[in-house]
């Protein structure tokens, strides 16, 4: 179960990934191995499920984004389905939704030819996807992988 201390090492974490066990022990009022010993219960928990960088899309060829909403005829193509979008690195993001789609998909890639390639291609023509609605985004005042602790 986590206190106050797990959630304080949690914000610090997802603002400031870098922050080294020696500086949240000088945060908390902790030793460097106990606060490594927080981190790593949290791991083990499956609460923290890793450390990563975070880029700049455009800056590393992928200026565009995409948001697409996929309609499955069947639910026994979901399989087919979900193994296509774990092997697309383009897709960062796919969700279950409530509504008329079955997944909204959040695709990065180079532009509007790439992007062609991957709905055309592979998304749509995968047997059991029958409908799939493309939208561009054209900007993004805010993304966040901070959670509201």
């Amino acid at each position: 179960m986590m206190d106050s201390i797990d959630r304080e090492i949690l914000i610090t974490l997802m603002s400031q990934g870098r922050t080294t066990w020696s500086e949240l022990a000088h945060q908390l009022s902790l030793s460097s191995p106990a606060i490594a010993e927080r981190v790593r219960k949290m791991e083990e928990a499956g609460i923290i499920k890793g450390f990563s960088v975070q880029l700049e899309p455009s800056k590393v060829g992928c200026a565009l984004t995409a948001l697409i909403a996929v309609t499955l005829s069947h639910p026994e193509g979901r399989e087919s389905f979900l193994n296509l979008v774990s092997d697309m690195t383009q897709i960062q993001e796919c969700h279950h939704v409530t509504g008329d789609d079955d997944y909204q998909l959040k695709v990065r890639c180079q532009g509007t030819k790439e992007l062609e390639e991957q709905v055309i291609n592979r998304i749509k023509s995968l047997k059991g996807v029958s409908r799939t609605r493309t939208n561009i985004v054209l900007s993004s005042p805010k993304e966040s992988s901070e959670l509201p602790l």
